[in-house]
């Protein structure tokens, strides 16, 4: 078998493929691609054993249909060197070899028998099918990602939700310290359902998918699959109920503070080279249309304050707040002017945007930290 390819649009659709692949397989022959070829395209399918990531190329000439698996990390560094240019690909199934020949050489390298890639699992004929456009779902995962948690312990809260209603969809992670909440009501499903979406295909995700892209999920209780022009992507779903997150956001937040988001994001990285590493601690003080920060670690003898303009007009109130917490909150926001909402200073803080689009809206909460005072 031969076939001849585009070497960037070859080389670039490996590099989306390998966003699947692991450092350390428990199989060697996942640390493969599955190359397809057939219709005039060579599919590219990469797996971890759980996800299942295919995307497909044009052929520039092909002499005839066949699959082999070819070694992932050395197809991917042999080729990206190379500037735009047909290369061949000539595959003999009796020895396995694989010759590759380009404008200026030719490698060889060793391919397996494609029968031994392992198949993927099919959602159950019941599956529910979803419809959502790529602009949407990468904006919740950008929102949301950084409030999952990193303990596997407790997988649930590594995950991101789609909360899907009739009328809208909401996004939201948290990491029992931190919480996001992403509402767009631009997106009406016509029918109620979630999915709890595993960190790692969120991440893929991201890394993969171009705007304006028209996505469709088909899912059941454990096994997801989503489809777009270029890609399809099977993962496993991680299953379970999802904690009540709307509950743990006040409602009743009667100290409101209005402040530049870039001015506080960069007061936030002044004062967290001073703080106790371990914890984060920031004192945020509002009183008379000033909002102070401090940050001390009296291990090391070290303190640092910050006072910014804000729009405040309410009783002077201290609270305390992880400040490396705060900055991976704001840092996703493109507004230019955040709202702070604190209820009291044993209560969350509520972080929202103050220019929203139309139909969305973003609600981010902090849990509050013991001040020694």
């Amino acid at each position: 078998m031969k076939f001849t390819v585009s070497s960037s649009a070859f080389s670039s659709r490996l590099t989306a493929a390998s966003k699947v692949l692991l450092s350390k397989n428990t199989m060697p022959i996942l640390e493969c691609f599955l190359l397809d070829v057939k219709n005039g395209h060579v599919s590219i399918t990469a797996s971890d054993g759980e996800k299942y990531f295919t995307t497909s190329v044009p052929l520039i000439d092909c002499d005839n249909n066949g699959r082999l698996c070819v070694p992932a990390r050395l197809l991917i560094d042999s080729i990206k060197e190379l500037a735009e240019q047909p290369v061949t690909l000539d595959f003999n199934p009796e020895n396995m070899e694989i010759r590759m020949t380009h404008q200026t050489g030719y490698f060889t390298l060793m391919g397996q028998d494609a029968e031994v890639f392992p198949t993927q699992a099919n959602t159950e004929a019941d599956a529910t099918t979803l419809k959502l456009s790529s602009t949407t779902l990468l904006k919740g995962i950008n929102l949301c990602i950084n409030a999952t948690a990193s303990d596997q312990l407790r997988l649930i809260m590594t995950c991101i939700y789609l909360d899907v209603h009739e009328d809208y969809i909401n996004f939201a992670a948290t990491d029992g310290r931190k919480l996001v909440r992403y509402t767009n009501k631009e997106c009406k499903a016509g029918m109620t359902t979630s999915m709890i979406m595993p960190k790692t295909v969120a991440m893929v995700l991201r890394n993969t998918l171009t705007p304006d892209t028209d996505l469709v999920f088909t899912f059941d209780k454990q096994q997801a699959q989503l489809h777009t022009d270029e890609l399809d992507f099977s993962f496993r779903l991680v299953e379970g109920n999802y904690l009540n997150y709307n509950a743990v956001i006040p409602t009743s937040n009667p100290y409101c503070a209005t402040v530049d988001r870039a001015s506080l994001l960069g007061a936030m990285k002044r004062v967290s080279v001073f703080c106790n590493q371990s914890n984060g601690l920031t004192k945020i003080h509002l009183e008379g249309g000033l909002v102070k920060l401090t940050a001390q670690d009296i291990d090391y003898g070290r303190i640092a304050e910050e006072n910014l303009l804000c729009e405040y007009t309410n009783s002077p109130i201290n609270i305390g707040l992880n400040c490396f917490y705060v900055m991976d909150m704001i840092s996703v926001l493109d507004s230019e002017h955040i709202s702070v909402q604190l209820a009291d200073a044993s209560r969350p803080a509520l972080i929202t945007p103050l220019e929203q689009p139309e139909g969305e809206e973003t609600t981010m909460l902090i849990m509050p930290m013991m001040l020694n005072e």
